[in-house]
């Protein structure tokens, strides 16, 4: 017998009474048999979207009982007219068919295992919802299990993870039996957290369960999106390998990239799962894979499980509230001097210097500046990955703790933060404060001596050991006068690099504006943005807001970040400012606002109650949005522009220094006298103003915008952001300061220009003496 494939040709009535019956008249008191006729008139008419139900896969279900007597014939045809489906978001097409299958016996199928195949692909590729699409693969795949037990397209989802390839390597797991059940029962499991009796039955099947492990092996690996039937599959397959208590290390790397993406949660239900699982686990691999995700999932529901897992953490162990975040960071295996060697032909090292992860290849005691062809380096260069996105999350959860009122004991901080290969790269260049009683501190940057101990260097380079006391982060909001300046020229001095804006971070003290206005700050109200590049920026800082769109009460939303160790909220109000094919183009600012945990709710807090720690760095993050996003520092404006925000972009690019343009002001001032362009420049109220050969250029210190004097001619030099100059800088994370100082050596030698889009912009050159 020929198989039967699904296509367009006309199918042949099984019943001449077909078109007879009424599906109103849909009774589970009927006759079987006339219920058989009604369930075969519905399905016609779902596949046309002609029933009079709102759900007909409901109907057929109540009526097509084991009292039933299905045919061959029906099922044949039942496929056919699939070939004309609709589409119905509900799946009611697609129920009839697989009832019928599994009534019949299975010597009576075999040659419909391509049509019931094309049906399954049909279905995962669907755009049903999860939930539906969902229980019909499982009920396809669980009459091909019964017609072909060694078939393998219906074992896995399709695409992504386990495509054609996947499947095809591990045959000899998926055709048994016994696999294939456990890949039945993970698919079935509804939700995080499974009930008893679906543990129950995972259990009877842990004697099968050896296709799970190379599984999981297989979607850490995996690179690219994944998609939802596959999200469903893993979800459950955690649970399986959670039955065993070896597999905390995998189910952790499973947790890792299942919540871990550059936008939005990869395999959420996964994600979710494993959170879970590893909440209730001992040792430090759960702790490391949990403080990663808190400090890397931008999804506001994962991050709220994530943050309740680690609260549960440290309840059952005894630690106090952030402790987790300290305690798990991975080490990668690097010593106390942060290196990682492999003993190969020469030797392959990895280290951590100056906050970077970098490979090194030894060969006679000297570093070479290629890999030879005979050293394998791919582990190590795979390290060096994962060391810097630990470096990255770790930098951002120090800086974190700038806005929180947190401080350890000497001893503990030396173990915790000096002391750890990852942690020490970024607290080792950070400005601490210690203190024996709590009331007088005293500022200092670490210094490891000889013999292994630490101590901490003031700004005048005294050197002390407050041991016994406590120890917090420094923040310029809280300096005494003056000291701020000494950390500067301190750092300038000794040309020390901190990984993030510390002794120059810049800081808003309230203003009797804001006080005034009891709960709302609009210090930024007004600052027209481009939105995509804002809303990027938001996320990367930390900050959740939905997305402003054209449709009904999408042109305002708030964004929101939590701080003070997540007591406190930041809320920024923004509205479109301007759409183009139905994307919202600009944004414009509104007021800022602050709210305070209140058990499980937020309340709305006067702005003179906001820490002070807190209300600056969230004032901070909103001048970083103006400075780096705003149109006023777009340098292509004229080529793109509208005359409508115009008095908008002159006010802000030329206008008022901002905190965050003060600091730049106070860095350029200390760092021009060394620089050998520093004669032909000057500072002034707003600007640096550079002479080159031919004209006199002004620099905005805010928006970075370029005036040609004495006529304040426009000048538009487009940068190349990949480019630094090569300037020490006392920090890494002030795009406008290095643009400003690129213009400025540039513009200095203008005579050697040879750019013509900006030649053709230039004053003449000047007539010789």
């Amino acid at each position: 017998m020929e198989p039967i494939l699904l296509d367009l040709t006309p199918a042949v009535d099984p019943d001449p009474r077909l078109h007879e019956v009424k599906t109103t008249d849909a009774d589970p008191a009927l006759p079987a048999d006339h219920r058989r006729l009604i369930c075969l008139r519905l399905h016609w008419e779902a596949a046309r979207d002609d029933a009079p139900f709102v759900h007909p896969a409901e109907v057929i279900a109540a009526l097509a009982t084991d009292d039933v007597h299905w045919t061959r014939d029906d099922l044949i045809w039942s496929l056919r007219v699939l070939a004309g489906e609709t589409g119905r978001d509900d799946g009611s097409p697609w129920r009839l068919p697989v009832i019928i299958g599994a009534a019949l016996p299975p010597e009576e199928l075999r040659d419909l295992v391509p049509a019931f195949e094309a049906v399954l692909d049909a279905v995962k590729t669907s755009y049903l919802a999860v939930r539906v699409r969902h229980s019909l693969s499982q009920a396809y795949g669980a009459v091909l299990d019964r017609i072909d037990p060694g078939g393998l397209g219906h074992v896995l989802p399709a695409d992504d993870v386990f495509d054609a390839a996947v499947q095809e390597s591990l045959r000899p797991l998926l055709t048994d039996a016994g696999m294939r059940a456990v890949l039945r029962h993970a698919e079935s499991l509804a939700k995080p957290v499974p009930a008893k009796g679906w543990l129950r039955r995972a259990d009877d099947l842990r004697g099968a369960a050896g296709v799970v492990n190379p599984l999981l092996e297989r979607f850490c690996a995996y690179q690219g999106s994944v998609g939802e039937d596959t999200d469903l599959l893993v979800r459950g397959l955690i649970w399986f390998a959670a039955r065993d208590p070896e597999s905390t290390a995998l189910l952790a790397r499973v947790a890792v990239r299942a919540g871990t993406a550059s936008s939005e949660v990869q395999a959420p239900r996964t994600a979710a799962a494993a959170v879970e699982i590893l909440a209730d686990r001992g040792g430090d691999a759960p702790v490391r894979a949990l403080v990663r995700l808190a400090l890397t999932v931008r999804s506001k529901p994962l991050l709220a499980r994530v943050r309740a897992a680690v609260a549960r953490i440290e309840s059952a162990r005894g630690w106090a509230a952030g402790e987790a975040l300290e305690l798990g960071i991975d080490d990668h295996g690097l010593d106390a001097e942060g290196r990682r060697c492999w003993p190969v032909p020469g030797s392959v090292l990895v280290e951590v210097v100056d906050g970077r992860a970098r490979l090194v290849v030894m060969r006679d005691g000297r570093p070479l500046k290629r890999v030879p062809a005979d050293v394998d380096v791919a582990e190590a260069r795979a390290l060096v990955k994962e060391i810097t996105k630990t470096l990255a999350a770790e930098r951002d959860r120090v800086e974190s703790l700038l806005s929180q009122e947190r401080s350890w004991a000497w001893a503990d901080w030396v173990a915790r933060y000096l002391d750890h290969p990852i942690t020490g790269s970024v607290a080792d260049r950070l400005i601490w404060q210690s203190s024996v009683d709590g009331r007088a501190w005293r500022a200092g940057i670490p210094r490891r001596e000889a013999d292994g101990g630490w101590r901490l260097v003031d700004e005048a380079g005294n050197d002390f050991e407050p041991a016994g006391g406590r120890v917090r982060l420094w923040h310029p909001a809280l300096a005494a006068p003056g000291e701020a300046a000494r950390w500067r020229d301190h750092i300038g001095v000794e040309e020390l690099r901190q990984p993030f804006k510390q002794a120059f971070r810049e800081v808003y003290p309230l203003t009797p504006a804001e006080a005034s206005s009891r709960t709302s700050s609009r210090r930024f109200a007004g600052h027209i943005l481009r939105y995509r590049q804002a809303n990027a920026l938001m996320r990367t800082r930390g900050w959740a807001a939905s997305y402003l769109g054209t449709w009904d009460q999408g042109h305002r939303t708030e964004a929101s970040k939590d701080l003070g160790g997540g007591e406190w909220r930041a809320l920024l109000v923004h509205e479109a400012a301007g759409e183009a094919d139905y994307q919202v183009v600009y944004c414009i600012l509104g007021e800022v606002r602050f709210t305070r945990r209140a058990g499980g709710a937020w309340q709305d807090a006067p702005l003179t109650e906001v820490p002070v720690r807190v209300f600056s760095e969230a004032m901070r993050d909103v001048d970083l949005f103006v400075g780096v996003t705003s149109i006023a520092a777009d340098e292509a404006w004229q080529d793109r522009g509208t005359s409508r925000f115009r008095a908008y972009r002159e006010s802000a690019g030329f206008g008022a220094l901002t905190a965050s343009a003060e600091v730049r002001r106070d860095v350029l001032a200390r760092l021009l006298p060394r620089l050998s362009i520093g004669p032909r420049c000057e500072l002034t109220e707003r600007y640096l103003r550079v002479r080159g050969q031919r004209g006199t250029y002004r620099i905005h210190l805010g928006s970075a915008n370029i005036l040609i004097e004495p006529d304040d001619t426009y000048l538009c030099i487009v940068p190349d952001h990949k480019r630094k100059p090569a300037v020490h800088l006392p920090f890494d994370d002030d795009r406008v300061l290095s643009l400003i100082l690129s213009k400025a050596i540039l513009l200095a030698a203008d005579d050697t220009i040879t750019d013509p889009t900006i030649v053709a912009q230039l004053p003449a050159v000047p007539p010789p003496p």
